[in-house]
């Protein structure tokens, strides 16, 4: 599968059939099994990591390490956005209102908070937000659903999963004085493999960690098959 993915480059083969591996293979399965280590789907940080993969089984190591500086830096923006999320949830959290003087429509709500009512649907499918309904059945939401769509907005453009959110939200709802931070990244032992997986500022600064290393690891590579002796 990596020799058809060009993740390594593609080996020699014995009159036999047999492919031969060599140490550059071998450090080549390394750096592909450190950097597919965390997967960080968002804004195409995945992609990116591929693809210094790519470059690195075609020995293009320096465009390789130029881009894996990059992807740190992308890294490193995505974990300022995540801590900047949990201090907006933290800050609409102490002006939280219970009164419930304002109700709007789907449409009204959907316009004021630039949410698509597409995504309010989901929001709500998906338990974060139970809205109440009016005698002819339409939805309104009042001042708490606004604060709590406020937080969720927030965090969603942090890429926190919607599992999450949910959670910090039960959590908030047992115990107002949950920790926020810890609440959105440490899925508890019965939630399934998807949920057990969000650990988003942990997986961040993993990958960061890896890709530190995959810096030093190509460095390694391209002066060991760069320019290999004649």
């Amino acid at each position: 599968m990596y020799e058809d993915l060009e993740l390594i480059p593609r080996p020699l083969r014995k009159s036999n059939g047999y492919r031969v591996f060599t140490d550059l293979h071998i450090e080549q399965f390394r750096l592909a099994r450190t950097a597919f280590h965390i997967e960080i789907l968002q804004n195409g940080l995945r992609e990116n990591i591929i693809e210094v993969v790519k470059l690195s089984a075609k020995k293009q190591y320096d465009k390789a390490i130029k881009l894996t500086h990059l992807y740190i830096q992308d890294i490193r923006v995505e974990i300022a956005n995540a801590d900047e999320a949990v201090e907006i949830t933290k800050e609409l959290l102490q002006g939280y209102s219970q009164t419930n003087t304002v109700f709007l429509k789907r449409k009204e709500i959907s316009d004021a908070l630039g949410i698509t009512m597409d995504t309010l649907r989901n929001w709500e499918m998906n338990g974060l937000l139970n809205v109440k309904r009016k005698e002819n059945g339409y939805r309104v939401y009042s001042n708490e659903d606004i604060q709590k769509l406020k937080i969720i907005r927030s965090l969603r453009c942090a890429n926190y999963s919607l599992s999450a959110i949910l959670r910090m939200m039960n959590a908030l709802n047992r115990n107002s004085e949950t920790n926020i931070e810890q609440a959105l990244n440490t899925p508890g032992e019965c939630e399934d493999i998807v949920s057990a997986c969000d650990k988003l500022i942990l997986s961040l600064h993993t990958a960061e960690k890896n890709a530190n290393q995959i810096v030093v690891m190509l460095n390694d590579m391209k002066n060991k098959y760069a320019n290999p002796p004649v």
